[in-house]
């Protein structure tokens, strides 16, 4: 059976975020079912849970045939052998492989920095006079990015891929902005995405533990959005 690890609960600001969603999306789309491995903070830093995951991090993931961390990889890994994920021919998996490490390397870097930023060190002086170079930079690649979609749905071979698991997935970690609401071809591709009824599945299967946490003990729910 295939075993993905997750989080117990995590703070709201970064319920809907966490990585393994990546995963269970993918998992869902290729119509794969899988056990979640829920772990605390506190199982971060055993010698254990190092050993599947060497930065304490989640997901870790496995499936009776290999072990993986890095949730791009393990999406890889699943697409690979996955039509609803990976065109067959040639061409297609290139232009689905180009646009997945796009999303992680050329996307990511970015809305990360400006994430960093807002949701831990927002009343820091550096934060405060590093935010609007950085906001620029970001607004400057989801230019690009809307141009480069154009008037496609999705971003390789205008089908659904692997790459928009993994686009979608950074882009809604600006959901803490309005910054793409000026990108309306990008929130409109982020919303196609959304509305998937895997991602759905997956988003609710992420947020379950956390829901449960929350009705054991309300304090943990109080402030942020999903």
């Amino acid at each position: 059976m295939i075993q993905v690890t997750a989080f117990k609960w995590v703070p709201p600001f970064a319920q809907g975020s966490v990585r393994d969603i990546r995963v269970r999306w993918a998992l869902e789309e290729a119509g794969l079912g899988y056990d979640d491995d829920l772990i605390g903070f506190e199982d971060q830093s055993t010698a254990a849970y190092r050993a599947r995951q060497p930065f304490g991090q989640v997901p870790a993931f496995s499936d009776g045939k290999v072990e993986m961390f890095e949730s791009g990889a393990i999406v890889l890994y699943i697409a690979q052998t996955s039509d609803q994920l990976m065109p067959a021919d040639e061409a297609g998996r290139a232009i689905v492989l180009t646009w997945l490490f796009a999303a992680m390397n050329s996307v990511e870097p970015y809305v990360a920095e400006l994430a960093t930023i807002d949701l831990f060190n927002p009343d820091k002086a550096w934060a405060k006079e590093r935010r609007p170079e950085v906001e620029t930079m970001l607004r400057k690649r989801l230019g690009d990015l809307q141009s480069a979609l154009g008037d496609r749905r999705w971003f390789a071979c205008n089908r659904f891929s692997a790459a928009d698991i993994l686009m979608t997935h950074v882009l809604r970690d600006l959901r803490h902005t309005n910054i793409l609401a000026d990108y309306p071809a990008l929130a409109d591709y982020v919303a196609r995405a959304e509305a998937r009824p895997a991602f759905q599945r997956a988003l609710a299967d992420q947020l379950k533990p956390f829901r449960a946490a929350e009705a054991r003990n309300p304090e943990l729910a109080a402030g942020g959005e999903n």
